[in-house]
């Protein structure tokens, strides 16, 4: 087989990205992805195909870590699971960067700054067309310069939501959007405003995700070569265990092997983990990248819930309701001095995503609880624990070893939200959402989701300076391995309480550049963005000016 410059695994958030950075340096890049192209079908947006069985998910089924099946719903196709994200691109606040006490202990401080991130969040809001509004949000971060496109609007009854909410004192903002939204001329649009955005794969390519970004734009590039339905199975080494010689693959069911000068790992949190501990060999018995035997560990998903608020005397006819979030909570409240977390609506549920529950919604019937809900979603952080691990069983599987924490900081959330429903007239009655973020058949009727819901999956080989403490350095180069990067949710040191997905791309973002520099092909802004030394981190990009024009084309 053809040697490369550089092989790219995984085509989500993190290698997706890098791909866009790197394709145009003219070096040989291969791109692996264990997955088809998602196919583009009127299926894409039926509700029942893709809320209630496993069409647009993985196949694969995990353990817990008292060996009960579990169904985690990764979306293995070109783009990875930003092909069924709500599009939510947050900034983590500028004190999610240091050390914060929690309920059940602290969040770590991390090694690099918001000022080290926030010309690379600019870039990412940039490359993925993020809607948004400043000056709202009380927590929001500084910035140095405006969203690059509007926010999305409020419909009718999310804008009456909104105007209630401020009469109860609170201070909604609009959810950073990656959409893909004209709503100056709609017949430009690529987007629609439809109702089936949040958790679907976009049927018109207007939801930015990963595919449509950054592979697609330069998948025409001469030196880019995408290889799809093509699984990593471990990476090989030298003869020295200093440097990745090569990647096994099955290709048409047979094993193959491509080498390259460079590798960047972008599965996913999980199974980037997963791909490196199957990969152990007689140098690293423990796997590739673990010799602080801190690889797998440290797992976060977020403490997360959705509910139904039900009001007995107001329809909600709004079609895109994910468009308002609510932060006065993030950092706790008078009487309890934790955080709590971030609140934001959903996509709007319909009756068939209810559809099979009738049950549980008795003695009101699905068809009036979807005319008559707003759709919430909760999010607390959790905190990096040795304990919470990726590993595999005997037979290969992966297992989600995972303790919940900072519990009490959810129920204060989810109480206080109740609560602020009730006098808003928006919780007559407050419904469990049983079907959002949970795979196919799989349902969680509490408030709460388990183990299961791992989409907001960061931290199992987090970054740092130390190699006895962290896998990676502040490049995200293994600290045991030259030429082994890990670009995706795995780098996180703490997990804060807004979706990761920014933080992800930013971060591609930043490790792209400094592999310009490494591959010898950074042109003169790269070469200003990089420090001259590859050991240092890649930390401040050259400016880019927001746009002031409104999408076009998809």
């Amino acid at each position: 087989m053809d040697h490369f410059d550089i092989i790219i695994i995984g085509t989500g958030a993190g290698g997706g990205t890098v791909l866009h950075e790197l394709a145009t340096t003219g070096k040989r890049i291969l791109v692996l992805e264990r997955g088809p192209f998602l196919p583009r079908e009127k299926e894409n947006w039926d509700t029942k195909v893709a809320f209630n069985t496993t069409r647009y998910f993985g196949p694969e089924v995990w353990q817990d870590r008292d060996g009960n099946d579990l169904r985690a719903g990764m979306c293995y196709h070109v783009g990875g699971n930003t092909k069924l994200y709500g599009a939510a691109l947050f900034r983590l606040r500028e004190r999610d960067f240091e050390a914060v006490r929690h309920v059940d202990g602290v969040s770590p401080e991390w090694p690099l700054k918001y000022r080290d991130w926030e010309p690379w969040y600019a870039r990412a809001e940039q490359l993925y067309h993020v809607h948004g509004e400043a000056g709202l949000d009380p927590t929001e971060p500084w910035r140095s310069g405006p969203y690059p496109w509007p926010a999305v609007s409020h419909e009718p009854r999310i804008a009456e939501i909104t105007d209630a909410l401020k009469a109860q004192g609170l201070t909604p903002s609009y959810t950073p959007l990656g959409v893909r939204l004209n709503e100056k001329q709609p017949h430009l649009s690529p987007c629609i405003r439809c109702s089936t955005c949040d958790g679907y794969p976009c049927l018109v390519h207007a939801k930015s995700d990963a595919e449509v970004s950054a592979v697609r734009p330069v998948m025409a590039e001469p030196n880019v070569t995408l290889l799809v339905d093509t699984r990593a199975e471990r990476l090989l080494t030298d003869a020295s265990g200093r440097e990745v010689t090569g990647v096994e693959v099955r290709l048409d069911g047979e094993p193959v092997i491509f080498t390259a000068d460079v590798f960047v790992v972008s599965c996913g949190s999980i199974n980037s983990a997963a791909l490196l501990l199957r990969s152990a060999n007689d140098r690293h018995p423990n796997g590739l990248a673990n010799s602080s035997g801190l690889l797998g560990r440290n797992l976060m998903k977020h403490v997360l819930g959705s509910i139904l608020g039900v009001s007995s005397f107001k329809t909600n006819p709004t079609k895109f309701q994910k468009s308002l979030s609510v932060f006065d909570y993030y950092w706790g409240e008078p009487g309890f001095e934790f955080p709590m977390g971030q609140i934001q609506t959903l996509g709007k549920v319909s009756p068939a995503e209810l559809e099979g529950s009738e049950a549980r919604y008795a003695p009101l019937d699905i068809e009036f609880v979807s005319r008559h809900s707003v759709d919430w979603w909760l999010t607390s952080e959790d905190l990096p624990r040795a304990n919470n691990q990726v590993r595999l069983g005997r037979d290969g599987r992966i297992v989600i070893d995972y303790t919940e924490t900072n519990a009490a900081e959810f129920d204060r959330l989810m109480g206080r939200w109740k609560e602020v429903l009730k006098g808003i007239g928006c919780g007559c009655h407050i419904l469990p959402n049983g079907r959002y973020f949970n795979a196919g058949s799989v349902t969680t009727f509490t408030h709460k989701l388990g183990t299961s819901g791992l989409g907001h999956q960061v931290g199992t080989a987090k970054f740092g300076e130390d190699p006895a403490t962290s896998v990676l350095d502040l490049n995200c180069r293994a600290h045991d391995l030259d030429n082994l990067y890990v670009v995706d949710g795995s780098f996180f040191v703490s997990s804060a309480a807004v979706n990761p997905t920014l933080t992800i791309i930013a971060n591609a973002l930043r490790v792209g550049a400094h592999l310009h520099e490494r591959l010898g092909a950074a042109s003169a802004s790269f070469a200003r963005m990089a420090n001259a030394n590859p050991a240092t981190p890649t930390r401040v990009p050259t400016t880019v000016a927001p746009s002031t024009a409104e999408p076009v084309l998809a």
